[in-house]
Formats: C-alpha cells, sequence, structure tokens
C-alpha cells in the first residue's frame, strides 16, 4: 500500500483512526432474503457484530444465556422496556422480544458496527433511540409472484400460513419509503454486494469518522 500505509478491514479508514460505529439496519418482507443477507455480511466480516436479543421464552436444547438469548421472565422483560433498557422491544404470541441497549451503545462507541434483521416496527423503535447511528436498508422481492414462489418452495409452511406470510408482506412493504436505501434482491449475490456497499459508504461518514480532526491536524495545514 501507498507509503506503507496500513488500512482498516473494518472501517475502510486508516489503521487506528477513531471512529463511531454503524447500526445497520435491514428490513423486508419474509421470504425477500433479509437473514441470508445480514449472515452473509457476518460471515464475510467477522468484525460485525450481531446484537444479543432479550427473550421471555424458555431455552431450547444447545441455546445459552447470553450467547443465543438473554432469558428473563416477562415481568423482568416488561421492567426493562419501562426503564428503557431496550432499543426496540414487541410482544409476539404472547413473548417478549427485545435488543438491549447498553451493549449497543458501548459498540458504537468503540467504533464497532452491529447489524439488526428486524421489522419496520423495529427500525423505527432504534430510529429513533439512536437517530444519528442507524443506516437502515430495505430489501424488496422482485416481484410479489415470486416471493410467493419462495416461501412455497420451502415447503414448511401449511397454505393459510402462506396466506398470512404474504399478507404480511404488503403491510411490510408499504413501509419502504421509511429506510434509507432500498435493494430488490433478484440476484443474491447482487443484493449482497449492494448491502455491503451502503455498509461501507455508512462507515465512511464524515461526521462518523470522529478522529478525522486529528488526522488532518497531522497535515500541518
Amino acid at each position: 500500500m501507498e507509503s506503507g500505509m496500513a488500512h482498516s478491514r473494518t472501517s475502510g479508514t486508516i489503521e487506528g483512526m477513531k471512529r463511531r460505529g454503524v447500526c445497520f439496519v435491514i428490513s423486508a418482507p419474509s421470504g425477500a432474503g433479509k437473514s441470508t443477507i445480514a449472515n452473509a455480511l457476518r460471515a464475510s466480516e467477522p468484525h460485525l457484530l450481531h446484537s444479543v436479543s432479550v427473550t421471555t421464552r424458555q431455552p431450547r436444547p444447545g441455546e445459552a444465556e447470553g450467547v443465543h438469548y438473554h432469558f428473563r421472565t416477562m415481568d423482568q422483560f416488561e421492567d426493562m422496556a419501562a426503564k428503557g433498557e431496550l432499543l426496540e422491544w414487541a410482544t409476539v404470541f404472547g413473548r417478549g422480544y427485545g435488543t438491549p441497549r447498553a451493549p449497543v451503545e458501548a459498540a458504537l462507541a468503540a467504533g464497532q458496527d452491529m447489524v439488526f434483521d428486524i421489522d419496520w416496527q423495529g427500525h423505527q423503535q432504534i430510529r429513533q433511540a439512536l437517530p444519528n447511528d442507524v443506516v437502515s436498508l430495505f430489501v424488496l422481492p422482485p416481484s410479489l409472484q415470486e416471493l410467493e414462489r419462495r416461501l412455497t418452495s420451502r415447503a414448511s409452511d401449511h397454505p393459510d400460513e402462506i396466506a398470512r406470510r404474504m399478507a404480511a408482506a404488503r403491510d411490510e412493504i408499504s413501509h419502504w419509503q421509511e429506510f434509507d436505501h432500498v435493494v430488490i434482491n433478484k440476484d443474491l449475490d447482487r443484493a449482497i454486494f449492494e448491502a455491503r456497499s451502503i455498509l461501507t459508504s455508512g462507515r465512511l461518514k464524515t461526521g462518523r469518522q470522529t478522529g478525522l480532526t486529528d488526522f488532518i491536524a497531522t497535515f500541518g495545514a
């Protein structure tokens, strides 16, 4: 590299320069590919952190506290929500799910990026809690017909469940304008490339590179 300068794989900036982390939120209707894209980013970038959620459901075989989830009672969960200790949270079929605030804020302050694959409501809550840290992406299927084909090809859901998911997809898609970026997942490799480009752009935003002032001072200008 020019002048022997090493560059950070995680930030895209000069190694050691201070940077505030990115809260990268990916949302999409079921079957559009948000989890696949998020997992691909995590696999290719080991320093991209995944938030460990809080849940009130019981641990499944092989799940460990603090690794897969933070397991809490409903009373504990509701207390955390009331105290503002969750960035986003929801109750689904009588079970609570949420994102702890403290680990996310600590990671961002340390210059570490975090990725979330959550729904549009979770995106709204995180954006409200961390308005200057969120970079959001909405993933669209190439068509509703293709989305239904993908859901059907899983061969794991009853037709009634597929119909329910399709109805939910239409509602989810109606919120696309609330997001910073939109990617149409017609080709998965291309969609992953575009998602990574969005993350890189968020990392390089001038206001996020908190060490730039000190770096520019070394130029003697």
